[in-house]
C-alpha cells in the first residue's frame, strides 16, 4: 500500500520465482487491484514497472463464492499475523445478538469508521498496521 513495487521486488517479498508472479501482477492489474506506475530504468538499465495498491481489497464482498476467497484472505491474515509475530497480535472476539435493523445498523457504523480511516493521508512516521475483520453468524448459538 505504501510503496510502488516492481515485479521483481514483489516476488522476492514473497519468496517467488518472478515469472510466477508476473501472471499475477498481470491479473491484478487487470482486475483493478494493482496499478502500474511509469515505467522506470533499474540498476542494470533494464526496464521495470512499479506496481501499486489500489486499496480495492480492503473490503470485499464475495457473496456466493466466499469459500475460495475468503478462505484465500484467511490464509493471507495468518501468514501475515505470523511473519508479525502473533504476540504482537491485538485480537478481540465479541459474540452479538442483533435484530436485522440493528445489524444493518452495525455493519454501517463499521464501515463508516473503516472509510474514515482509509481516506487519511498517511502520517508521516507512522508505523504500518493492517486490520482483518470478519462479522459471520455464530453457529454455536441458538
Amino acid at each position: 500500500m505504501d510503496d510502488a513495487l516492481t515485479n521483481r521486488e514483489i516476488a522476492d517479498r514473497l519468496d517467488r520465482n518472478p515469472a510466477t508472479t508476473l501472471h499475477h501482477v498481470r491479473t491484478l492489474v487487470d482486475t483493478g487491484f494493482l496499478t502500474a506506475g511509469p515505467m522506470r530504468r533499474g540498476t542494470r538499465g533494464s526496464r521495470e514497472i512499479p506496481y501499486r495498491a489500489t486499496g480495492l481489497s480492503w473490503a470485499l464482498d464475495f457473496g456466493d463464492e466466499a469459500a475460495g476467497p475468503s478462505a484465500i484472505m484467511l490464509d493471507t491474515f495468518l501468514e501475515e499475523a505470523r511473519a508479525a509475530g502473533l504476540e504482537r497480535l491485538r485480537a478481540s472476539r465479541l459474540g452479538l445478538r442483533l435484530r436485522p435493523e440493528e445489524l444493518e445498523e452495525f455493519e454501517r457504523r463499521l464501515q463508516d469508521l473503516l472509510d474514515e480511516y482509509a481516506a487519511r493521508t498517511p502520517s508521516e512516521g507512522g508505523q504500518p498496521w493492517s486490520l482483518f475483520l470478519a462479522l459471520h453468524p455464530d453457529p454455536g448459538r441458538d
